[in-house]
């Protein structure tokens, strides 16, 4: 795979856990690398977009987007069986020192009505 960033919008205390471990092993929300087999990921904004639509949107707890260098990693782009598109999975615990940026995220409708139209990041 090429040297993009592929992104990952993880719960901020999987997160803190994962510093603490040095890696990363959630895949998904509620469901563990081990429970998956590899780590979702999102190869744009735009895909970041609809999983935030899909699953995340009453999410209450904080979360935080995650922005990955996938060389050294097992990323395989793969088209899930309900999506027409291809997603990086991570096969493989993510190291945290994988991760160039951590920003808090804001799904859409959690924040005032006027700022609810889109996913967005907060420095």
């Amino acid at each position: 795979m090429s040297a993009m960033t592929i992104l990952h919008l993880a719960l901020a205390a999987d997160w803190d856990a994962a510093l603490r471990a040095g890696e990363y092993r959630i895949s998904t929300l509620g469901r563990t690398l081990d429970e998956e087999g590899f780590i979702h990921a999102c190869a744009s904004h735009e895909q970041l977009r609809g999983v935030v639509e899909r699953f995340y949107r009453d999410v209450t707890t904080p979360l935080v987007l995650l922005s990955v260098d996938p060389r050294g990693l097992d990323v395989r782009m793969e088209v899930p069986a309900d999506s027409p598109e291809a997603f990086p999975h991570i096969y493989g615990p993510l190291p945290v020192a994988a991760v160039t940026s951590v920003l808090p995220f804001v799904p859409p409708g959690s924040g005032p009505p006027d700022q609810a139209d889109a996913p967005r990041t907060e420095p």
